[in-house]
């Protein structure tokens, strides 16, 4: 049985796990909780997925609400208390769409859609104290209204897209290093693509990787590489039957292909908007494409959010509309196309995620719904599908002497660690976070953990270049 629940801090004395149970008949043993409902003084409208940051709560954005109506940033406990760290007032940026990224100092980052000096949007940092400082603000010839959060290349800068601005206002994309100078690093033509909305990910090539909503061949969307240093080469044009209109990034998978969604295109279904309801599908680093699910309104419809790989091989996610109420879905797919519907939102809970899933550390999956829940602004939910706890490293990859922090849980007393079976020094800074660095003669492999109640592996392996 699958069972979602839905609370509010400090609502009337009801117990985390016993408020307003309601139960739906789908895949055994899985749970999907809303641990908290989102009230406009502390945010709504929860647009980006989440992060696990080294204290081990997680961060997130909302798109509106907080003191101004204009969004805020947020931590919350893997209990469900959450804490407002900082209301955006317009001259900090404005509406953020995205997710924050955790970089390698510590600190999280993230862009607002508009707001900051010119109203175009803004890149920003955040300590996981609450203090924000504003690093650029868009004047559209440099982008404009990024609605992508930023990942952390291996060079130590950060990477991301714009909707609209550059040289013909289809977009760009851009390069900020941490303490914030920005390069525009390209411009959309329409026929290379047009309008990103989505995160880059970078593949173990060294190449970025990112799609857009519009142009290329058939107006319906791209996917394109781009190297750090700004040199873009496009990939696919989407044409509809296998899929159109990509809101969302793409995630490289342990095979070395890129998996991700699109909006709409796929095979026709009356069912959904524009007559087509989306799909998966996966992509080569080379550029070869396949479709490996087109969704028809039943199984979900409409996907806005990214895919996440989890520990068991499988991707997770989430559809905006479709499934058995039309208000969205969460599901499980396998690398070779095999969908399993695990969840469909109702209007009485948490709906119409927008967001990506994310996995913490201790094997739960977590994520946001954009309306719903007990105001109607919104929630956080968790999904538990049975999978155990692991550590995540910070980077994924580097040479002999690289600093590396690991991300777990229950972290305290441990006694070893090792890449690839190499042990290296290292200082167990709390329960959530061991700083350490590569061994000499580390190899390419998986980091393990051992603590006194097991021992813990890395859900990636570690790369040594």
């Amino acid at each position: 049985m699958l069972t979602i629940q839905v609370t509010r801090k400090l609502r009337d004395a009801c117990a985390l796990f016993l408020l307003c149970a309601v139960t739906v008949p789908t895949v055994p043993a899985q749970t999907v909780p809303t641990f908290f409902s989102f009230d406009n003084t502390d945010g709504a409208s929860p647009y980006a997925g989440l992060v696990q940051a080294t204290n081990g709560d997680l961060y997130g954005t909302t798109y509106g609400g907080g003191a101004n109506n204009l969004g805020t940033v947020f931590k919350i406990t893997l209990m469900g208390k959450l804490t407002s760290l900082h209301s955006f007032d317009g001259t900090d940026g404005a509406n953020p769409g995205a997710g924050l990224v955790l970089a390698t100092n510590g600190d999280l980052y993230g862009t607002t859609y508009y707001g900051g000096a010119n109203g175009e949007g803004t890149v920003f940092k955040i300590t996981l104290a609450g203090t924000l400082t504003s690093l650029h603000s868009f004047d559209g010839t440099d982008g404009a209204n990024p609605y992508a959060g930023l990942v952390q290349a291996t060079n130590g800068d950060l990477y991301s897209t714009t909707t609209w601005g550059g040289a013909n206002n289809y977009g760009t994309v851009f390069k900020i290093t941490p303490s914030g100078t920005l390069t525009s690093l390209h411009s959309f033509d329409a026929t290379d693509g047009a309008n990103p909305n989505a995160w880059l990910a970078q593949a173990t090539n060294g190449y970025l990787y990112g799609t857009t909503s519009g142009g290329g061949a058939n107006q319906a969307g791209t996917i394109f590489k781009i190297t750090l240093a700004g040199t873009l080469t496009s990939l696919h044009s989407f044409d509809g039957t296998d899929g159109a209109n990509l809101q969302a990034g793409l995630v490289q998978g342990t095979d070395g292909n890129l998996y991700g969604t699109t909006y709409n295109g796929g095979v026709d279904s009356s069912s959904c908007a524009f007559g087509s309801c989306g799909t998966i599908f996966k992509i080569t680093p080379s550029g070869k494409l396949t479709s490996l699910h087109s969704f028809d309104g039943t199984d979900g419809a409409n996907l806005q959010a990214a895919l996440v790989q989890g520990t068991d091989g499988n991707f997770y996610g989430t559809t905006y509309g479709g499934g058995e109420f039309g208000d969205g879905t969460i599901f499980q797919i396998t690398p070779s196309g095999t969908l399993t519907s695990l969840y469909s939102f109702s209007s009485d809970n948490g709906y119409n995620s927008r967001s990506a899933l994310v996995q913490d550390t201790n094997g739960e999956f977590y994520g946001t719904t954009w309306y719903g829940g007990i105001d109607g602004d919104g929630t956080y939910l968790i999904l538990s599908v049975g999978l155990g706890p692991f550590v995540g490293t910070l980077p994924t990859s580097g040479n002999v002497g690289t600093a590396v922090k690991i991300l777990g849980t229950n972290l305290t007393g441990a006694t070893t660690v090792t890449f690839n079976g190499t042990v290296a020094a290292f200082t167990v800074v709390s329960s959530s976070e061991i700083t350490t660095t590569v061994p000499a003669a580390a190899t390419s492999g998986t980091v393990k953990v051992t603590t006194p109640s097991g021992t813990l592996s890395s859900d990636v392996p570690f790369r040594v270049p």
